[in-house]
């Protein structure tokens, strides 16, 4: 009879504790899904700026092959297309106003 009793007190030892179990991890779980969500969020957003910046990589790469940032430097740096109506208006003299 001893037996009986200390078998029946390690099953209920035992549904109590795995009860207490099921009930910590459907709580991780819950805090996992969330994490997830909130990570799957922020990979969307990543995702959509880099096509975002796929897409300026993308022309920029068409601006440089086709020459025209080249020719923007260069005549940034020699000053040929760079100048305003100020450097390029002819300056007056006396002699010009008489």
């Amino acid at each position: 009879m001893d037996e009986i009793i200390q078998a029946n007190i390690f099953f209920f030892i035992t549904s109590v504790g795995i009860i207490v179990l099921t009930v910590l991890v459907s709580i991780v779980l819950y805090h996992v899904i969330k994490l997830l969500r909130s990570i799957r969020s922020i990979v969307d957003r990543v995702d959509a700026g880099s096509e975002v910046i796929a897409e300026d990589v993308a022309q920029l790469r068409a601006y440089v092959t086709q020459g025209s940032f080249v020719s923007h430097i260069m005549s940034f740096v020699f000053g040929k297309g760079a100048k305003t109506a100020a450097h390029t208006r002819k300056q007056t003299t006396k002699e010009d106003n008489l």
